[in-house]
């Protein structure tokens, strides 16, 4: 089997074990999902002082600080998985799956330089300790945030955070809220369900791939999260990244945990499905996820009532209106200094 053995359950960060009384234990297969890093604006508001003209490649592309932020993530990927990973790339091992956007596309190929650097016989220029490594493209899909060029005078840390906050319930809006558990199905049930199809096939196969990655936005994680029911509420951070990794233990049962990295300075926090412990039978993992899982995606919204399809539309449509409003309005009485807290 392609599995390696590993002293501990717990992960590799700062190229050390963390010591947790989870031994005796192989690491099989290991997915994540990651947010693009730090991009210019996809839009911008009419009195923006800075037009699309300004931006060297224009809105919603990868900046130097997302390439960075993404490099970055490929090593301490590569730190984490040391004793896991081959040091070399092998593609029958290693799968990487990215939206068709630009940032997200070029974010996989940061990523890979950090994770996959030539060595020995992959090196094929000795000047550039680079190689080209395939990234599969998916359909596209949506994403939102918030961009980092100055900012305008009234662009203060008070109206950034309520901007962040708009930004949050608009996602939240979006996955959840309102009939969480049918839209989860719908949406980011989609992506557990490919995951879970992934762990099941390595638990149940002798077959070589040990890591899928995907590459994604904001949005993707969100609504991964929510189905998951571990959403903490927050805008995943550029770089944010999901990881899913599947143990077997020491008895021959498998079992499933969760960590999720949201911030660079610390370790990956160790998430907990409901209903279920950190380290999650994969059985009961499943069992747990199956009401967020359907049957037939394109059956079931093809089922959906057209009117309330269309009223879900509009409601949706007049919620993002009043939040342009809102941000419009906030900028317009910072400038004139007569802001009035929202």
């Amino acid at each position: 089997h392609t599995s390696v053995e590993v002293k501990c359950r717990s992960v590799v960060a700062n190229q050390m074990f963390l010591g947790v009384n989870y031994c005796d234990s192989d690491i099989y297969t290991e997915g994540y999902v990651f947010r693009h890093g730090d991009r210019t604006p996809v839009v911008n508001f009419p009195t923006d002082l800075h037009k699309e003209s300004e931006w060297p490649q224009g809105f919603g592309q990868l900046t130097k600080t997302g390439m960075q932020q993404l490099y970055e993530l490929g090593q301490y990927m590569r730190q984490r998985y040391s004793n896991f990973l081959n040091s070399t790339y092998n593609r029958q091992e290693f799968y990487i799956q990215s939206t068709d956007y630009d940032r997200t596309i070029m974010s996989a190929q940061s990523c890979l330089s950090g994770l996959f650097p030539p060595t020995s016989s992959q090196i094929w220029n000795p000047e550039l300790p680079w190689q080209p490594i395939p990234v599969h493209i998916v359909p596209k899909s949506s994403d939102r945030g918030i961009h980092n060029y100055t900012l305008p005078a009234w662009a203060t840390k008070d109206v950034i955070d309520k901007m962040e906050k708009l930004a949050e319930l608009s996602l939240l809006s979006l996955f959840g809220l309102y009939k969480t558990e049918e839209k989860s199905r719908l949406q980011g049930g989609v992506l557990v369900n490919t995951i879970l199809k992934s762990i099941k096939q390595a638990a149940n196969s002798s077959r070589e791939r040990k890591m899928e990655v995907y590459s994604a936005h904001d949005t993707t994680i969100g609504a991964l999260q929510i189905a998951l029911n571990i959403f903490n509420g927050k805008l995943p951070p550029y770089a944010a990244c999901q990881f899913f990794e599947l143990y077997q233990e020491s008895s021959g049962q498998y079992s499933i945990e969760m960590h999720y990295r949201n911030d660079t300075s610390e370790d990956p926090y160790l998430l907990t499905l409901p209903g279920c412990t950190s380290a999650c039978p994969l059985q009961k993992f499943a069992e747990l996820l199956s009401p967020m899982i359907a049957e037939n995606w394109s059956k079931e919204c093809g089922k959906k009532d057209k009117m309330k399809g269309s009223v879900t539309a509009v409601l949706l449509f007049i919620f993002d209106l009043v939040l342009l409003y809102l941000l419009y309005h906030y900028g317009r009485c910072r400038r004139r200094n007569n802001y009035q807290d929202l």
